[in-house]
Parts: structure tokens; C-alpha cells; sequence
């Protein structure tokens, strides 16, 4: 039987080819040590802004050719009465270090069962795209505050215009481009217009009432 413990391992403050680091978020602070990592957390705190994001949450000991063996994954993502064991790995290393890395998976996964929760390998295949570039420009967006006026002009154009694209709404409105472009992002960061985040966000974009 897999046994586990609270993880005790300190990210350290350096290691070479290591990006370490702090998230502040919503529901707390992630840490990270690579910046396929940081990306993972960034992105999974815009997907979902109420996800808590544990950093190598728990240690699994479990035997391998006789002998005990550990493995700590890297996040535990918590959302309401989901739990997600996640490790995050580049893919190349996840190709190499095949063999190596299934014993800890496997007790990942058996952890995973037990306690009504489910484990998965994220690479950047997954992580990186356009979904990450749209958060990383609409995550500092979120807590800025929104002129209500505005909004609400934003929100009946989008309504009531045939084709409501980014750049045809501003146009509509814009006494001042500059102003009424930066409450359309600050709306689009909130989720209170509806775009196609796994898309570039240009002029052209299509916006939507949620």
C-alpha cells in the first residue's frame, strides 16, 4: 500500500536551469521551481480564479525493485469537491525518464483513487498556447476597477450590433478609443464579455454577452 506524508521538501531558492518562484492568488500563494510550472499556474488560476494551487502537496512512498521509493508531485488543484493531483513535465523529459518516472505515477494514480481525486501528467503541449498568452494579458486585468457607465454602453453594444467584433464595438463608442478599449479588455478579463480565449484576442475578435 502507497503511503503518504505531508511533503517537508523547501523549493529551493535556486538551481540552474530552474526558474523558482512565487503566485500571489485569489485563494493563496503557489510556488514554482521551472517556468513550465509557473506557466501551469497561471493558466490554471485563470481557468478557474477560486482553484486553491498546492505546491508538492503530499510525499507518496511506495516499493520499487524491492526498495522504498518517493515521489513527490508537484501540485495538488483543489475546486470545490474536485481534487487534482497534477505533475508537470516537459515533454521531452517525460519521453526520456519514462521508466524512471511510471513506479511514482502509478502510486500517484492508486493515491488518486483512494482518495476520490484524479492525477494527470501536464507538458507544454497543453500549458502553452494561446490560452497562456491571453491569461498571462488578462489575469492583471481582473482587479482593476471599470468605469459602470461605460460598461454598461460596452454591454448594449455588444448586444444590439449585428457583427459585435472588439474593434467595431470601440469604434461604436469611442468619444475616447483610448478609455473605452481598456474597459473592453477590463470587462473581457472578467468574464463579463465572452471571447474565444483559446484564440488571439485581436480587433477582429468576436465579443459576446456571457
Amino acid at each position: 500500500m502507497n503511503r503518504t506524508k505531508p511533503t517537508s521538501r523547501r523549493i529551493p531558492l535556486s538551481r540552474r536551469s530552474h526558474i523558482t518562484g512565487l503566485q500571489p492568488l485569489a485563494t493563496g500563494i503557489a510556488e514554482h521551481e521551472s517556468a513550465l510550472e509557473r506557466d501551469f499556474v497561471t493558466l490554471t488560476s485563470f481557468v478557474n480564479a477560486e482553484a486553491v494551487i498546492i505546491a508538492q502537496p503530499l510525499t507518496l512512498t511506495f516499493r520499487r525493485d524491492g526498495r522504498a521509493s518517493r515521489y513527490t508531485p508537484d501540485f495538488l488543484v483543489r475546486s470545490g469537491d474536485l481534487s487534482d493531483l497534477v505533475e508537470v513535465k516537459y515533454q521531452a523529459d517525460l519521453e526520456a525518464n519514462a521508466e524512471r518516472l511510471r513506479p511514482g505515477f502509478d502510486a500517484a494514480h492508486a493515491w488518486a483513487i483512494e482518495n476520490r481525486a484524479s492525477f494527470r501528467v501536464a507538458t507544454e503541449a497543453e500549458i502553452r498556447g494561446p490560452m497562456l498568452l491571453n491569461a498571462k494579458r488578462l489575469l492583471p486585468l481582473r482587479a482593476l476597477p471599470v468605469d459602470h457607465q461605460l460598461a454598461v454602453r460596452v454591454m448594449t453594444a455588444v448586444g444590439s450590433l449585428s457583427e459585435p467584433s472588439l474593434g467595431r464595438v470601440v469604434a461604436t463608442l469611442s468619444t475616447n478609443r483610448s478609455t473605452t478599449l481598456s474597459t473592453v479588455w477590463r470587462l473581457i478579463a472578467r468574464g463579463e464579455l465572452h471571447v474565444d480565449l483559446n484564440s488571439p484576442i485581436t480587433l477582429q475578435t468576436r465579443l459576446g454577452l456571457p
